[in-house]
């Protein structure tokens, strides 16, 4: 369905973000970049509870939910998939960021999951974690890259997509319930974005 020009309601209790597809088709960053001294990047297969305690930490701020509200049974099946790639970022004391990458579709690759812990966001470690998430994805001869982003995500990460060779090529709006109303987020997080009953 395509909505017509307008303003258009968001019923109660619920949220409303324009979603923008990007994607490339060579990668933009062709050599890696060095992660700072005490921090690595590894591929780990974490069990669902380790794997949704980081989308939690690293998702929160800007109301992601999808894989807090996923039968856990779904998202072991995508997250142990030997075409899916986790790629942890840490420190010696914890894990703080995430590159997720699925190659289930022939010949693509989506970055499915991308991002840092807030205590971690601005010390340099968005561009050796695209240039991890790039080489690993055109590694296997992929013929596109692609993400999606939206306006209830960090206000630097659509530019920083773009920066990192991306280019938009598509635009939908989402509805959906506002996850704090029912328990899935606490009602704290997101605070940038007001929370209406």
């Amino acid at each position: 369905m395509t909505l017509p020009a307008g303003h258009h309601q968001v019923p109660n209790g619920h949220l409303a973000a324009v979603i923008i597809y990007l994607e490339m088709t060579v990668p933009f960053l062709t050599a890696p970049v060095t992660f700072p001294n005490g921090v690595s990047a590894s591929r780990e297969k974490l069990s669902v509870a380790e794997y949704r305690q980081l989308f939690l930490a690293i998702g929160a701020p800007w109301l992601w939910q999808s894989r807090l509200i996923m039968a856990a049974e779904i998202l072991d099946a995508i997250i142990s998939h030997d075409q899916v790639e986790t790629w942890i970022i840490r420190t010696p004391e914890k894990a703080i960021g995430l590159v997720e990458l699925d190659f289930r579709p022939a010949e693509d690759c989506e970055l499915a999951f991308f991002g840092l812990v807030p205590d971690a966001t601005g010390k340099g470690l968005g561009r050796p974690m695209m240039a991890l998430a790039q080489t690993q994805a055109f590694e296997r001869k992929i013929k596109r890259l692609h993400l999606h982003t939206c306006t209830l995500d960090a206000p630097q990460a659509l530019g920083f997509y773009q920066k990192s060779g991306f280019i938009a090529y598509k635009r939908s709006v989402e509805i959906f319930a506002d996850p704090r109303l029912n328990g899935v987020l606490p009602k704290d997080t997101g605070a940038h974005v007001p929370c209406l009953k």
